[in-house]
């Protein structure tokens, strides 16, 4: 919107009344707020001067102080929000963020030891079921070594048959149906 000499005096007006309401000692004028470098863009530094002393400007700390305790009140004058009007060095008025009631290095402590503890009981069961597979099989080539019927050689971790020498084994790549080839 325009940016007039009312808009101005609104303002003066405004930051004299947050003043006032600041600190009840002193009795700000609207002739105590000085507007500074005024642009365009509605852009400008401001500075209160002290209403018994015109030549000495009130603390920033204080000014910074008063704003922040009336800032809705400047906005709604305005029509503005916290986005929209801004003074720099004084934070808005909006809710503060949201802190975790945890900090944030126990969270990452807390996910890191649930992986690592994952990983432990996923070791551990797979060592048992592991074992007991190992205990199965082993039961069972006892079993069937027991009855006779084959017996398993186990060479470089892989299982091997062994040939049953009494019932024999042949071989098909050296028999031959017809006598093609020369015998060795």
């Amino acid at each position: 919107y325009a940016w007039d000499t009312n808009e101005e005096y609104l303002f003066k007006a405004m930051v004299a009344f947050t003043m006032r309401r600041y600190s009840s000692k002193t009795t700000t004028q609207i002739s105590n707020v000085l507007l500074c470098n005024v642009t365009d863009r509605v852009s400008f530094w401001f500075v209160v001067t002290d209403s018994t002393k015109n030549t000495t400007t009130v603390p920033g700390s204080e000014v910074e102080a008063a704003i922040r305790m009336n800032r809705n009140r400047i906005n709604n004058a305005f029509l503005l929000s916290d986005k929209t009007l801004q003074f720099l060095k004084i934070p808005s008025t909006l809710a503060p963020p949201v802190e975790p009631s945890t900090p944030v290095w126990l969270i990452v402590f807390g996910v890191v030891l649930c992986l690592i503890v994952a990983g432990i009981v996923f070791l551990v069961v797979a060592g048992i079921q592991q074992r007991k597979k190992k205990n199965k099989e082993s039961t069972e080539r006892e079993n069937l070594e027991e009855k006779g019927e084959v017996t398993i050689t186990i060479e470089n971790g892989i299982p091997c048959e062994t040939l049953d020498l009494k019932a024999g084994h042949i071989n098909g790549v050296f028999s031959a149906d017809d006598e093609r080839f020369t015998s060795l």
